[in-house]
């Protein structure tokens, strides 16, 4: 077979470019594919073969780097081990021996899990397997069935899978007898769809997987056949959005058995919790603020050895335990003071069982007891914080109320004992299930995320086993009761369900035996005749007793199933469906009443400790559990009127507290009705969602790892029906879908995605014919599928979307781009209008400044030029004026023609100086003329000729050659400043010239004044600054020169 179409074949699948990529059902038409049909188990020999003669002729050592990591965990060592099969559908002869020794061979190479079509067998290796790390949790996680060995995790992703595909409800039932493995098979389950569904917040998914220990540490113990026996059915919903992430969790709990805390048969143990807290309390060194004994045991847990305490106090795997709880507590969101207060009523109900009684005799009254030990009384009075006298009184005595008087009658020493059990078993199975509504309040959906309502949840059953003791009581009675219900109900949906739709669907199907046990749950559960229907009906009788109800049962239950064996009074026996049981009726009476007397319920709602007044104000619902609301009580009902304490008669106490439902009425609620309850509040969560089913087997009843036992796993292969299941699947359909439904989900296989197809026969027929199916048959409403088929139908649905997702991806990714450059350029437009605009402002703000800086600078010039021009004017006529008055005073203008002579040359000088100084700044200084300058002020125009004398007088005033402004505000004082600085000489000064900005005011004192060698300016120098704005001659700046 190795030959080219193989080569071919291998060619195509290896393909990596998705458009070039052969789809799945193109390789199923390959000439290979179609050759190799019906040659399956030859090939695999063969190609084991191969693999195995070329690994010895070519032993090539790689590297780490090198070698390949396959996903498949189970490696080939050898052909025969390989080709062992994981269906046994797919067996070729079907019978208990072929079934029993291909178990038997998967077994010895540690395969534990094997398919029965949609149906998981696991044996209990009893051993720790490495094969359900996160590795393996990848590895099933939406892949194929057949690609891997058969596991537990394929079944818990086949559950999610279906959720998630269908949007409808799922149920995984694991079922088997006690020892079988359930539930450490519902742990995995639980972690693989905490993995599958990973919810956002991290904190969420570590409190679901807490979730389980803490339970179980409450609700499980050590049996005969079993060191983690559970003791209550437990039913655990994870909820998850319509995405499939998980977003929480709700436990429902049932039938805890609460008898177990008063009392073990030989060789159990009392609930795992009371061992680990007490030796938790021990290495805290705390036994004495919770008044247990360091030495004597406690009675509840004492053994027949006595030597509990020291197994408790020296094995470090209790103290481990008690940590372990305290991490679940704490990650799961309890408080310290919750958690406190759990350990306080603990701590109390084993006390109480320290508690004895002894008889006393009065005058009227020979029958009363009381209690000796004080100590005891006193110890468990303190742990749960109520009064010592109040809970003897309640202990010793009781009231009864007949015809509207209520008398007070006091309690033998077992009447005593057994109040005092109830009262311990009530505080246990209260707080139990408080733990559960609490655990169910912290793990609610957040409101925020998605509701309750619109997700979707995968119920987990994990329900006590089969049980078969040397001693069988009423506890085992009820187990195996409720074994009875999930055996019905598998075989309804197996079975019965399915042949009966053959029926009606008008489907040729050859009908399959199979072993119906509703005969059986009829005598258990029907009325007014059933077990269970007459145990309540004595149990009301006050005067009815054990050997009463045995005779009543031989009576009324006349079947194949009850038997009542010879010699033995208070027995008899049922035929189960896993085997013949015997039951010891002795105490099934009182159990079943399990009264609690009003007068306890009263003193333990007075007590300190808030947790515990709760356990007692919560009513109870029909299933014998605390309601999940918190009731309104009355203060009447939290404590006690003042005048019980003090000592006055229990009639008027009664007269003012009402009794809750826990009186002695005959009429109340019994473990039979609870039990009842319970069943069908299960059954109905069961049947809302899709079964999955997972049957553990005990290979062998001595817990040893590798021992098959043939005869051990045959009985139970024959009580759960796997036989006839294996027949069914082979033969039957086990998928029956709704035309409707079927062409709403697969039409995308046959049809475009904008057609909408009528839901026919001829829809489907096109819908089966495209996926090329084989083995199917269509009803008259229903299309009628193989095991394999929805898987099939799926994997090509998913190949399909996944070519739509591409497409989309493509499309979204081209309109994407096209929207992301439309709005870059759109962005680019309003950045280039942005910047546009700044920048116009931004050129008009500037061009605004220069435009007034030139016009000042204009204004200032012509001041100038206009003063230069009238001070002319004012000279020439002063000088005409000095003319024309020589003959009549020559004397006296001598002497003002020297005095003029001395003065006038220095301010013509000085202003002429100015007036060059204003001529090299030019017209872009804002300012010409500072406002604080000292020397003359040049004016428009003589006002008159008699004011040419004062006029002459100030214009001698003496004037500092070169003087400089003291304020330098204009760049015109710049330009002036900046050539002092390029003439002068600084040979004899003591610092440098300050830089303009630096230099504010400048004195007569400054060293640029003191460098200048005085020089006189004649009249006539005054024109060089007229020359100055007039002329284009760079000699006009001359005056600036050093002489």
């Amino acid at each position: 077979m190795w030959c080219e179409e193989f080569n071919h074949f291998i060619s195509q699948c290896l393909i990596k470019d998705f458009e070039k990529r052969p789809s799945v059902t193109c390789l199923l038409d390959h000439p290979f594919i179609k050759g190799a049909h019906g040659k399956v188990v030859f090939l695999q020999k063969q190609l084991a073969k191969v693999l195995q003669d070329q690994k010895h002729q070519n032993p090539v050592a790689k590297t780490r780097h090198e070698r390949m990591h396959t996903r498949r965990p189970y490696h080939v060592q050898d052909g025969e081990k390989y080709c062992l099969e994981d269906d046994l559908v797919n067996l070729e002869a079907l019978d208990e021996d072929t079934i029993v020794h291909q178990l038997q061979k998967r077994y010895a190479d540690l395969l534990i899990y094997t398919y029965v079509g949609d149906i998981l067998i696991a044996l209990n290796p009893f051993q720790n397997l490495s094969i359900y790390s996160p590795q393996f949790s990848r590895l099933y996680h939406g892949v194929k069935r057949a690609s891997n060995p058969p596991h537990i995790f394929a079944s818990a992703d086949a559950a999610y899978q279906c959720m998630v595909t269908f949007s409808k409800d799922q149920c995984i039932v694991i079922s088997g007898e006690s020892g079988s493995g359930k539930t450490e098979s519902a742990h995995l389950i639980v972690q693989h769809l905490t993995f599958l569904g990973k919810a956002n917040n991290q904190t969420l998914r570590e409190k679901i997987l807490q979730v389980n220990p803490l339970v179980e540490a409450f609700g499980n113990a050590c049996t005969v056949i079993n060191d983690n026996s559970s003791r209550f059915g437990k039913y655990l919903e994870m909820m998850f959005t319509p995405t499939g992430v998980v977003m929480g969790a709700r436990i429902s709990e049932y039938l805890l058995e609460k008898s177990r805390v008063i009392k073990q048969a030989a060789g159990e143990k009392n609930f795992h919790i009371f061992y680990y807290i007490y030796a938790g309390l021990y290495h805290q060194k705390k036994l004495s603020e919770f008044r247990l004994p360091e030495e004597k045991p406690p009675r509840y847990i004492a053994d027949e050895t006595g030597s509990v305490v020291h197994d408790i106090t020296s094995k470090e795997s209790y103290r481990r335990q008690f940590e372990a709880i305290q991490h679940c507590f704490r990650i799961i969101g309890f408080t310290d003071k919750e958690v406190y207060s759990v350990y306080r009523i603990l701590a109390g109900i084993l006390n109480i069982g320290n508690i004895e009684f002894a008889a006393i005799s009065s005058q009227h009254q020979t029958d009363k007891s009381e209690v000796p030990d004080a100590e005891a009384l006193e110890n468990a009075a303190s742990v749960l914080g109520i009064s010592p006298e109040e809970l003897q009184e309640a202990l010793t005595s009781h009231c009864v109320v007949t015809r509207g008087e209520t008398i007070v009658r006091a309690n033998t020493v077992d009447r005593a004992a057994d109040v005092r059990d109830a009262m311990a078993k009530a505080l246990y199975g209260r707080l139990f299930s408080w733990i559960v509504n609490r655990i169910n309040t912290l793990l609610q959906p957040d409101k925020n995320i998605c509701h309750a309502e619109d997700g979707m949840n995968v119920g987990i059953l994990d329900i006590f086993g089969f049980e078969n003791f040397q001693r069988n009581s009423f506890e085992q009675l009820c187990i195996n009761i409720a074994n009875e219900q999930i055996q019905y109900y598998f075989n309804q949906h197996v079975f019965a369900l399915e042949q009966v739709e053959y029926q009606s669907e008008g489907i040729d199907a050859v009908p399959v035996e199979y072993e119906d046990n509703r005969p059986l749950l009829d005598m258990f559960l029907q009325k007014p005749l059933g077990l269970l229907a007459l145990l309540d009906e004595e149990s009301r009788f006050p005067q009815a007793t054990d050997q009463t109800l045995v005779d009543k049962c031989e009576d009324h239950l006349r079947c194949k199933y009850f038997w009542r064996p010879k010699g033995v009074e208070l027995c008899f026996g049922i035929q189960h469906y896993a085997g013949k049981v015997l039951y010891d009726a002795s105490g099934v009476l009182e159990k079943n009443r399990d009264t609690l007397p009003a007068d306890v319920v009263v003193v333990l709602r007075t007590s300190e400790n808030k947790l515990l007044q709760q356990l007692f104000s919560i009513p109870l619902t029909k299933t014998g559990n605390l309601a999940q609301t918190r009731a309104r009580v009355s203060a009447a009902s939290r404590s006690l009127p003042p005048h019980f304490s003090a000592g006055k008669a229990k009639v008027d106490t009664l007269e003012v507290i009402r009794h809750p439902e826990e009186t002695t009425n005959m009429k109340r609620q019994t473990m039979a009705s609870y039990f009842r309850y319970s069943l069908m509040d299960l059954l109905s969560k069961m049947v809302v969602g899709q079964p999955h089913f997972v049957r553990c087997i005990k290979p062998n009843d001595h817990r040893e790892a590798l021992r098959f036992s043939r005869e051990r796993v045959l009985a139970q292969l024959r009580s759960t029906g796997i036989l006839e299941t294996v027949s069914i699947r082979r033969q039957g359909y086990s998928h029956r879908i709704r035309f409707e439904e079927f062409v709403k989900r697969y039409y995308y296989l046959a049809f475009r995605a904008h057609q909408t197809p009528p839901p026919s026969k001829e829809s489907c027929v096109a819908i089966l014919e495209k996926s090329r199916l084989e083995h199917w048959v269509l009803g008259k409403t229903k299309v009628f599928l193989k095991y394999y088929h929805v898987e099939q139908l799926n994997l090509l649905l998913q190949e399909v979307l996944g070519r739509v997702v591409v497409l989309q991806a493509y499309t979204k990714g081209w309109l994407a781009a096209r929207r992301y450059k439309r709005v870059r350029e759109k962005r680019e437009k309003g950045a280039t209008a942005i910047q546009s605009a700044w920048r116009g402002y931004d050129a008009r703000r500037k061009f605004k400044k220069i435009s007034n800086r030139r016009r000042e600078s204009a204004v200032h010039i012509q001041a100038a030029l206009q003063g230069c021009v009238d001070h002319k004017s004012y000279l020439e006529v002063e000088s005409n004026n000095g003319q024309a008055d020589t003959t009549s005073n020559s004397s006296v203008t001598e002497k003002t023609r020297d005095s003029q002579a001395q003065s006038s040359p220095k301010g013509f000088d000085g202003f002429a100086g100015h007036a060059n100084k204003l001529s090299l700044a030019g017209t872009d200084s804002p300012c010409l003329v500072a406002p604080d300058r000292q020397g003359p002020r040049p004016r428009a125009a003589p006002q008159s000729l008699g004011s040419a004398t004062g006029l002459a007088q100030k214009q001698r005033t003496p004037h500092r050659r070169c003087q400089q402004p003291k304020m330098l505000s204009s760049p015109e004082d710049t330009m002036y400043y900046n050539q002092l600085n390029g003439t002068l000489e600084y040979q004899g000064s003591k610092r440098k010239p300050r830089k303009l900005g630096q230099v504010k005011v400048l004195d007569g004192d400054d060293e640029y004044y003191k460098a200048l060698s005085p020089v006189d300016c004649s009249p006539e120098d005054s024109n060089s600054a007229h020359r100055f704005f007039f002329s284009s001659s760079p000699s006009t700046g001359d005056s600036f020169l050093p002489h």
